[in-house]
């Protein structure tokens, strides 16, 4: 009877390894994000930002994409209510984030479908390719968020 219950032990110990070293494998894996925007909300924008700004401040590469009325972010001109409890927009977040060595970019309908150019686009913010963003989306390296 002790030989099987081994057995089994043994069994048990040996399928859930991998899970465990698996696991262990992927702490600090993450070194490349994602960040796909394209809420118009205040708050989402600015919870987007947040969490990228940090990811970059834990030593992850950020690359934004902002798409529809997100793209706003990205305009020299953008002006909206600062967010508690810091006092800062999402705006200026997003310039943030570029001095922390963070990419964005706005998605390539952004501006043939507004009344802007790549001139009206601060400084660091370029557009996006489909190509270059579908090979993102596929990396199997790089994790991808959306708001």
């Amino acid at each position: 009877m002790i030989k099987p219950l081994k057995a089994l032990a043994a069994a048990t110990l040996i399928a859930v390894a991998p899970f465990g070293v698996q696991a262990d494998s992927h702490k600090g894996a993450v070194e490349e994000v994602l960040v796909i925007l394209s809420s118009d909300s205040l708050q989402t924008q600015g919870m987007a930002m947040v969490l990228s700004n940090t990811m970059a401040q834990q030593g992850a590469k950020v690359n934004v994409l902002l798409c529809d009325k997100a793209g706003d972010l990205a305009l020299k001109s953008y002006e909206t209510p600062a967010l508690k409890p810091k006092d800062v927009t999402p705006g200026q977040m997003l310039r943030g984030l570029l001095k922390q060595g963070g990419q964005a970019k706005v998605c390539a309908l952004y501006l043939p479908n507004s009344d802007y150019s790549q001139d009206d686009l601060i400084d660091g913010v370029g557009v996006a390719m489909p190509p270059e963003m579908a090979g993102q989306m596929l990396n199997p390296k790089m994790r991808t968020f959306t708001f």
